[in-house]
């Protein structure tokens, strides 16, 4: 941990892990609290206002902007960009090649896919992309390459196989597109 590059007014808990045995280190602007158990890899740069639950885990070369929340037991996997005021809540999974816009909301267990015929056939692996103001709800499933577009709220449980248009919900297995109701219209607020 020694060799991180560590903002003013950062937290780091006992039995956080920061970088790799190559001796990258990851680099964390000012204001962070990472929680006992996570695990950061080297070349990660994370931005002001970062907060991890505990036993998080970000995977090399991400990029994560600020005030972003990553829960209890959540992973990064390597390879994705996250945008700014983001909420990653526990248990929830983004594959590698994952991009995800600002004040973005990933609900607890939900689970981003990158592989569509694991270890079946040799693919590229395609994340999905969550653009500005999206939210997914818990234990959603998304699949390699869906692009849910702005706006658009993921029902809890729903399994979506196709992209999802600005300002649409979706929901169900495989999900359906609906409307999006007057209530759940409008951007993502970050409390």
């Amino acid at each position: 941990m020694t060799n991180a590059t560590i903002g003013d007014g950062a937290e780091i808990h006992p039995n956080v892990t920061l970088g790799d045995p190559d001796g990258s280190m990851p680099t964390i602007e000012r204001g962070a609290t990472i929680r006992r158990g996570t695990v950061v890899y080297g070349d990660v740069t994370i931005g002001e206002g970062f907060t991890t639950g505990h036993d998080a885990l970000v995977r090399e070369d991400t990029v994560i902007g600020d005030d972003v929340l990553v829960g209890t037991r959540a992973v990064i996997d390597g390879g994705s960009t996250v945008g700014d005021e983001v909420s990653i809540q526990t248990g929830a999974y983004l594959p590698t090649n994952t991009t995800v816009g600002d004040r973005v909301f990933v609900g607890p267990g939900a689970v981003l896919t990158n592989d569509d015929y694991p270890l079946r056939e040799e693919v590229e692996l395609e994340g999905p992309t969550l653009e500005d103001d999206a939210t997914v709800g818990a234990n959603a499933t998304v699949l390699p390459g869906v692009t849910i577009g702005e706006r658009a709220f993921v029902a809890a449980g729903a399994v979506v196989t196709e992209d999802v248009p600005a300002d649409t919900l979706a929901v169900g297995s495989p999900a359906e597109h609906q409307p999006l109701p007057e209530r759940l219209q409008g951007g993502n607020t970050v409390r």
